[in-house]
């Protein structure tokens, strides 16, 4: 998602009771979740999660990650509730940026090297994807050298996988299913290779450039007039949990 270089408009979670539900069992007793987040509460675990892009502390209104965002990330657009994590998107003008959004990250509070990284996530929109919500993992150091892994990334209303590294971004855009609504998502980060599903569906690899830095979570709801237009706002990304398991 850093690329130099995720939207409800106005839905419930009535998305809860359709659309595909993943089995939850890729964790086992002999090999339990590293990370098991299911958003069950009525306010985000600071004591897991920073709301903001690496603030200085957890009030903090941040910069974009990256220079081709149109929005701050403000701590208010992250909230919990109806067992999902809610990152909103609106128009309002926030450090400069014409937009504000939501972001929350592990980089304080968990980091792991290796694993299956599985998060089921509403994206915003029909068809196709709205703006660019995320779900991704960042190399704990410098942005490349020690890599990142988009599980998934809405570019241009598609649905992508990514790994980047000093030698680029390599990975590509799944076709295999309808791009919005309820879906899950993984990647599976081994040493040699890093495999993407899409709904339990192989979608992709990446075998070259990978880094073995250890890497924390982020999610978030992005928007980009140039990465993944059309801006839409009001909008808002939900995510059901999100776990790594080895």
């Amino acid at each position: 998602m850093r690329r130099v270089l995720t939207a409800l408009v106005v839905v419930g979670l009535a998305g809860f009771v359709g659309g595909y539900v993943p089995p939850r069992t890729h964790a086992s007793a002999a090999a339990p979740y590293l990370f098991d987040e299911e958003f069950n509460g009525t306010a985000l675990d600071l004591a897991t999660w920073q709301p903001n892009w690496l603030g200085s502390n957890n009030a903090a209104i941040t910069k974009p990650v990256n220079t081709q965002e149109g929005s701050c990330y403000d701590p208010k657009q992250v909230s919990v509730s109806g067992g999902a994590l809610h990152l909103s998107a609106v128009a309002r003008s926030c450090l400069g940026w014409p937009y504000a959004s939501g972001l929350v990250n592990t980089r304080q509070h968990f980091t792991f090297r290796y694993g299956y990284i599985e998060a089921r996530v509403w994206l915003p929109g029909g068809n196709s994807t709205l703006n660019w919500p995320a779900v991704w993992a960042n190399g704990t150091g410098k942005w490349p050298k020690t890599g990142e892994i988009d599980v998934v990334e809405g570019l241009a209303g598609k649905d992508c996988y990514h790994f980047h590294s000093k030698h680029g971004a390599s990975g590509g855009c799944s076709a295999v299913r309808p791009a919005a609504g309820w879906h899950t998502f993984a990647a599976d980060w081994r040493a040699k290779k890093i495999t993407f599903y899409y709904d339990g569906v192989e979608v992709g690899a990446v075998s070259k450039g990978l880094t073995h830095a250890k890497m924390y979570l982020v999610l978030n709801l992005g928007v980009s007039s140039s990465i993944s237009p059309p801006i839409t706002a009001p909008a808002t990304m939900l995510v059901d949990y999100i776990r790594v398991s080895r």
